[in-house]
């Protein structure tokens, strides 16, 4: 795992950590909403490349909302 790919994963799971205390399907959703509004194409590339690869470093909330985000 490269260091960009360190970085993105640790934004991502503290997003998710943000979230956590929600009901699940909150929890994803602004999960989801908050990459979708505030990450360029180039992050949220990364993190679907990293979802794809069933890295085990991320939240189980980041895999759902990543696995749900609209192209």
């Amino acid at each position: 795992m490269s260091g960009s790919s360190d970085k993105i994963i640790r934004m991502a799971n503290q997003i998710a950590t943000f979230f956590a205390a929600y009901p699940q399907e909150e929890a994803v959703a602004g999960v989801r909403k908050h990459i979708k509004d505030f990450w360029e194409p180039r992050m949220k590339a990364q993190i679907r490349a990293e979802v794809a690869a069933k890295n085990a470093t991320l939240s189980p909330l980041v895999v759902e909302a990543v696995e749900t985000l609209p192209n």
